[in-house]
């Protein structure tokens, strides 16, 4: 097993900030000393089903602390989920029910094993509901009484809704508690966060020297930019890239990130050693090379590392097929479709059938894409938001570059109002 100062110099490979250093060194040599495992935390809020690339970076990191002996404790956030981390929101996140989040909860805990060492020895999966759903309201009033609404303020997220005159409704205050007393429930050593989660990390060192436990170490790690190459990585955007999407998702979606961010992203969503990344660094900045050709590389690269180089491969092959020779996908669902409101007559509206298909969230967002341009039907763009399509016959739909859709009469059911 290696030393702790060795564990130290690995594990702070990628990481943007420990607090403290010199108390994480303590920690390791303690816990080597003593033949003891350290508790390391990352607690994840299923808001929707998908772990995605930028929670990855996380994930990847607790392995490494994995391999070195130490046990990790992945919070699964089914009461923090119901409450939607306030992090760099402008408003109020609309808040989810306990079935929506606990139905999400399930699809991550199987996602966490693509990267985790599932070996029980070192990980355990709870969900913080598991303590939140016995308090009583004298046991959160108890927690509210050991943080100031002051320090809650600091927040800049809070202070300049605060500044705006914008609604910030009182549950959301309670998430770095909660998030904090997680900590103190688990009694963590060290947990992990993105470098946007430092004021609700730091929450959990407070909240564990009030219950006179020792402080937990901060770890934070890099925030990765989502598919627009602006906003971070994030499900509530719809910028992601979520680690179990199909191959031939992951690869067209990589393949629409900007070419700026293809270094970003073979830095923090791949495991390209420190001699690969230079090699793609001169690849990059050479005037004779097409950025195109090295984020097929990158795509192939991310595939493999969750569905293994078979499917890269046939997801590249598909790729090609669709946008450098203008075929098809080789699979195009043709979902069953009951279409409310509408009557049996021959015709049925197109943006009613977006939406129906899962092209679009709503009529409104069918109606803009059909107005910029992204929509085709039958091979042909369709500009009119007024249009209609006969029921009697077969038609492909297709939404951007990618999704596609077939209708098939015997799989169209109308029903009228």
């Amino acid at each position: 097993m290696p030393s702790a100062r060795e564990q130290l110099d690995a594990l702070m490979d990628g990481v943007v900030e420990v607090i403290k250093e010199e108390e994480l060194l303590d920690k390791l040599e303690r816990a080597s000393s003593e033949g003891r495992q350290l508790v390391i935390k990352q607690g994840f809020d299923p808001s929707a089903p998908d772990l995605h690339l930028g929670h990855a970076i996380g994930l990847r990191k607790l392995r490494q602390f994995q391999d070195f002996g130490h046990k990790v404790v992945v919070i699964i956030g089914d009461y923090t989920g119901m409450v939607g981390d306030p992090t760099e929101r402008a408003e109020t996140r609309p808040r989810l029910t306990h079935e929506q989040v606990v139905a999400n909860a399930e699809s991550y805990k199987q996602q966490v094993f693509k990267i985790v060492d599932p070996d029980p020895s070192h990980l355990e999966i709870v969900m913080n509901g598991d303590w939140f759903s016995r308090m009583s309201f004298g046991d959160v009033m108890e927690l509210a009484g050991k943080y100031t609404v002051a320090r809650i303020l600091e927040r800049d997220d809070f202070s300049e809704r605060f500044k705006n005159e914008q609604p910030i409704s009182i549950h959301e205050l309670f998430y770095p508690l909660m998030q904090g007393y997680d900590s103190v429930m688990i009694r963590s050593d060290v947990e992990l966060g993105a470098t946007e989660q430092k004021f609700n990390c730091l929450v959990g060192r407070h909240l564990m020297k009030a219950h006179d436990l020792e402080p937990q170490c901060v770890m934070l790690l890099p925030v990765l930019e989502g598919t627009d190459g602006v906003k971070r990585m994030s499900k509530s955007t719809g910028n992601y890239i979520g680690i179990s999407e199909s191959p031939k998702e992951i690869y067209g979606k990589t393949m629409s990130i900007p070419d700026t961010m293809i270094m970003r992203y073979f830095e923090l969503a791949t495991t390209s050693s420190p001699t690969e990344l230079e090699s793609f660094r001169r690849t990059l900045a050479d005037p004779d090379t097409n950025p195109r050709d090295l984020k097929r590389r990158l795509a192939s690269v991310i595939v493999t590392m969750y569905h293994g180089p078979d499917a890269a491969e046939s997801a590249q092959e598909e790729f090609d097929r669709i946008f450098a020779k203008g075929g098809l996908p080789d699979e195009i669902p043709e979902p069953e479709l009951t279409l409310e409101g509408q009557s049996d007559r021959g015709a049925v509206w197109l943006v009613a059938l977006l939406v129906a298909a899962g092209l679009a969230r709503s009529n409104g967002a069918a109606r803009r894409l059909i107005q910029q341009g992204g929509i085709r039907v039958d091979g042909n763009v369709v500009s009119d938001v007024d249009s209609v399509l006969a029921v009697y016959d077969p038609h492909l739909l297709q939404a951007g570059k990618r999704r596609f859709v077939r209708i098939v009469p015997e799989n169209l059911k109308l029903s009228g109002e």
